[in-house]
C-alpha cells in the first residue's frame, strides 16, 4: 500500500517549485562559490527535480550574476566590504524570491555565499505575511551564527552578517546599503533557531545571549542526539509557523563536504544533516530552502583522499545497512519513470556524468537534501580522479519532501 502523502500546511500545492540560481560570491573573499549553482545544475539537479522528484519547476534557465546592477565603486562602509554590491544583489534576489513565494510555490535557492539569505529570507517573509498573515520562522543550519553586526565583525565580510540585517539587529537607512529592507521583510529573533554551531565570534555570543536566541551547538547535538535537538528546535518554533530553512554546507564536517570556504572540523554527519531535513519536512511547514557555500574550486587533496578512502558503511548508516544494500536490495540505474524494488537506502554515484538516484517504490520522494549533499561531495572528489569518484558509494536514508 502506498504511503500517505504529506500535504504542506502553507503551500497550495506540493509540486510547484520556484528555483533561483545565484552565482554570487561578494559576501566573502574567496572566489569559486559563485560557480556552485552552475556546477549543481550541470550535474543534473534540475532534471532530477523534474523527473526524479516530480516537481513542476519554475526556472528561468539562468545563473544570475547581476552584472547589470554592480556598482562601479564600492568602498568599505561601516567596516563592511562590498556593501553596495551585496545590497543590490540581495534586493534583486528578494524580489525574485517574493514573486515565486507569493504564488504559493516552494522556493529553492542555490548559492552563492550565505549573504544571499538577506534576499531569500526577506522575500519569503514578505510573501508569507501577505498570503497567510503569519510570521515566518527561520532554521539556520550552519557552523557559524552569521549574526555579526558591522560593528562586531572582525572581517567585514557580509556573509557573516545576514541574520543581523534580517532580524533588524543591524539597520541602515541608506537605500543602497540595505536600507531597502522593511519591517515586513524581517524575521523575529524569537522565530530564529540555529543548528550545528561550532565557530561563533565573541560579539555573536553576546548577541545570542542578550536576545535569548535559540541555538543548538554541536555540543548540544553530541550531548542530546540529533533527534532530541530537532524535537526541541521544532517545539520552540511551534506547529503553526511556516519555516524557511537556510542550509550552509559548512554545517557538515569537512570529511563529508570539504569544498567550502570556511570548513570547521567536528560538524554534522551526512546522516545528521539528512535527519534535520526529514524532521522539518514532517512538520508540513517548510516553505523555502537555501543551499549555499559550496565552492567547487576548493579541491582539497587531503580531504578528497579521505572521502575516497572511506568505506560505504562509514557514511552515517552502519554495517548492517551496508550489508542489506549490497545483498538483498541491489541498487541499479533508475531511468525516468521507472520504479525499482523497495530499498532501505539510496545510493548515489558518478558513472555517466551525473549522480543517479534510486527511489522507494511505495512513495515518490522529494529528496532535495540528498541531491545537494551528494552533488556537493561529488564536486569535491571528481576533478582529480573520475575513476575513483565513480567507485565512491554514498548511502543514507531518503528525505521525503513530497
Amino acid at each position: 500500500m502506498d504511503a500517505p502523502t504529506l500535504q504542506p500546511k502553507f503551500l497550495p500545492s506540493r509540486n510547484e517549485l520556484g528555483l533561483v540560481a545565484v552565482g554570487f560570491c561578494g559576501g566573502q573573499g574567496k572566489s569559486g562559490v559563485d560557480a556552485a549553482p552552475m556546477a549543481l545544475i550541470e550535474s543534473g539537479l534540475v532534471e532530477q527535480l523534474r523527473e526524479e522528484l516530480e516537481f513542476n519547476v519554475h526556472y528561468d534557465g539562468e545563473v544570475h550574476q547581476y552584472a547589470d546592477i554592480m556598482p562601479k565603486e564600492d568602498p568599505v562602509y561601516r567596516g563592511m566590504k562590498n556593501s553596495r554590491a551585496v545590497s543590490a544583489v540581495t534586493q534583486r534576489l528578494s524580489e525574485q524570491v517574493y514573486e515565486h513565494a507569493r504564488q504559493g510555490r516552494f522556493v529553492l535557492t542555490l548559492g552563492g555565499d550565505h549573504s544571499i539569505a538577506i534576499g531569500t529570507i526577506s522575500g519569503t517573509a514578505k510573501a508569507i505575511r501577505e498570503r497567510t498573515g503569519r510570521e515566518m520562522a527561520v532554521i539556520w543550519v550552519d557552523a557559524h551564527a552569521d549574526i555579526n553586526t558591522p560593528e562586531t565583525s572582525d572581517s567585514g565580510n557580509i556573509h557573516g552578517m545576514p541574520v543581523a540585517f534580517l532580524t533588524g539587529l543591524a539597520k541602515e537607512d541608506k537605500e543602497d546599503c540595505f536600507g531597502w529592507i522593511k519591517d515586513d521583510q524581517r524575521v523575529s529573533v524569537k522565530k530564529l533557531v540555529y543548528i550545528g554551531l561550532r565557530d561563533i565570534d565573541r560579539g555573536e555570543k553576546k548577541i545570542l545571549r542578550e536576545h535569548g536566541i535559540k541555538a543548538f551547538s554541536m555540543h548540544d547535538i553530541d550531548r542530546y542526539g540529533i533527534g532530541k535537538v530537532m524535537d526541541m528546535a521544532l517545539g520552540w518554533i511551534g506547529s503553526d509557523t511556516p519555516i524557511h530553512l537556510s542550509f550552509d554546507i559548512d554545517s557538515l564536517d569537512p570529511m563529508w563536504a570539504p569544498s567550502t570556504g570556511t570548513p570547521v572540523r567536528g560538524g554534522l554527519t551526512l546522516r545528521e544533516g539528512d535527519f534535520i531535513a526529514e524532521c522539518v519536512h514532517e512538520t508540513g511547514s517548510l516553505v523555502a530552502l537555501d543551499l549555499v557555500e559550496v565552492n567547487p574550486s576548493l579541491e582539497s587533496h587531503g580531504a578528497s583522499e579521505t572521502v575516497r578512502a572511506e568505506s560505504a558503511e562509514r557514511v552515517g548508516v552502519g554495517a548492517d545497512l551496508f550489508k542489506l544494500v549490497h545483498t538483498s536490495s541491489p541498487l541499479v540505474y533508475r531511468p525516468p519513470a521507472q520504479r525499482y524494488p523497495i530499498m532501505h537506502a539510496t545510493r548515489f554515484y558518478q558513472s555517466t556524468g551525473k549522480p543517479l538516484v534510486a527511489q522507494y517504490q511505495h512513495s515518490p520522494t522529494h529528496n532535495l537534501f540528498a541531491l545537494f549533499f551528494i552533488t556537493a561531495k561529488y564536486l569535491s572528489v571528481s576533478s582529480s580522479s573520475p575513476h575513483d569518484s565513480a567507485a565512491s558509494i554514498f548511502i543514507f536514508r531518503q528525505v521525503q519532501m513530497s
